[in-house]
């Protein structure tokens, strides 16, 4: 793997590059970022002051619900409206080679050689939640460059697409008709980070009843509590009061969209510069920003006392191997071994 930072001092160097717009600066940066190089992260405080710019939407549904042709259609619309876009597309990792087949460049080829767009594809290397672990950090190297709009399109496992609430602005839901994606969103626990729902393949039979379930699931918001983080950032039910100031006066969207026509993305597009308005008036956009920084703030903590238990196991007990053996056997148990760990770390 090649260094981010190579000798004292070049992190600073190489944040002003970035914030000057240097594709492979940037690149090299978001390399070391998803590889988890200390250099990398030296480089992102310096970059940090210097973002909070751009507007991030999520995509997010149902797998062959259309997100990557939605995400080429966007990315298109905003270009002509000529803002510069970033993207970032997450692949799944397989759980039995640990590669993926980061496809979405394929899929974007229109704008693989503008210079107003940059596709970063992303492997989730096992992060649940439809997004990589570094997603993050890309996120804020995007912001730094300079770019307008930032999509983050999910991996689309279906069951766990909520995280991508904690990173956007704006989540779009993608449905399709005929696919049950109103069960899978019951589920899911969509209905309460959606934004917008873009019902894709609008020309297939049962769009109208579609809406009408969606529109039935809006309806519910009226009766059930909104979500938040907990210590552990997995959504959960709050009281009002907790709630964020946005969910009582924003009512989902529903947008019809053929992405393989360009059909209905002038509609989207101004779905979503609605709902961006409506946060910048009502103070939203700062409560989703808080929402991001905790959750990322967590995620952050967590890393770093998971890294800091495994070195002081390695220490004291053995590798984790060694240790996996060893309750395996039942030689030990796991739960004695977390305590003593634990209480020592404190």
């Amino acid at each position: 793997m090649a260094k981010v930072v190579r000798k004292d001092g070049d992190a600073q160097a190489i944040a002003e590059k970035v914030l000057g717009g240097d594709i492979r600066a940037a690149a090299r940066l978001m390399r070391g970022l998803d590889d988890r190089d200390p250099a990398a992260v030296e480089v992102l405080r310096a970059l940090f002051p210097s973002t909070g710019g751009a507007y991030i939407v999520g995509i997010t549904g149902s797998p062959g619900a259309g997100k990557s042709s939605i995400t080429d259609r966007l990315i298109a619309h905003y270009r002509k409206a000529g803002k510069t876009v970033g993207v970032v597309a997450i692949d799944p990792t397989s759980p039995f080679s640990g590669g993926a087949i980061l496809g979405d460049r394929i899929r974007m080829q229109d704008h693989a050689l503008d210079p107003g767009v940059f596709i970063r594809s992303l492997a989730t290397r096992g992060s649940l939640g439809g997004l990589s672990r570094s997603s993050s950090d890309v996120i804020r190297v995007m912001d730094a460059m300079g770019k307008d709009v930032i999509l983050v399109e999910t991996v689309g496992v279906g069951q766990d697409e909520i995280d991508v609430a904690s990173l956007a602005h704006t989540t779009i839901v993608v449905v399709v008709p005929g696919m049950g994606d109103d069960i899978q969103a019951i589920k899911a626990g969509i209905l309460e980070v959606a934004d917008v729902f873009a019902i894709n393949k609008a020309d297939r039979p049962g769009v109208d009843r579609t809406e009408r379930e969606l529109r039935g699931m809006i309806e519910l918001r009226h009766v059930t509590m909104p979500t938040d983080h907990d210590s552990l950032h997995r959504f959960h039910a709050t009281t009002p009061a907790q709630a964020r100031a946005d969910d009582f006066t924003w009512e989902p969207e529903i947008v019809r969209t053929i992405a393989t026509r360009d059909k209905g993305f002038d509609d989207l597009v101004a779905t979503i510069e609605k709902h961006r308005a409506h946060l910048e008036k009502a103070g939203g956009r700062l409560a989703r920003e808080a929402t991001r920084a905790r959750a990322e703030f967590l995620a952050i903590l967590r890393e770093r006392l998971v890294a800091s238990a495994l070195e002081r196991i390695a220490e004291e007990q053995g590798e984790l191997d060694e240790l996996a053996t060893r309750i395996a056997r039942r030689e030990a148990d796991p739960y004695t071994l977390v305590e003593t760990i634990a209480a020592r770390l404190r």
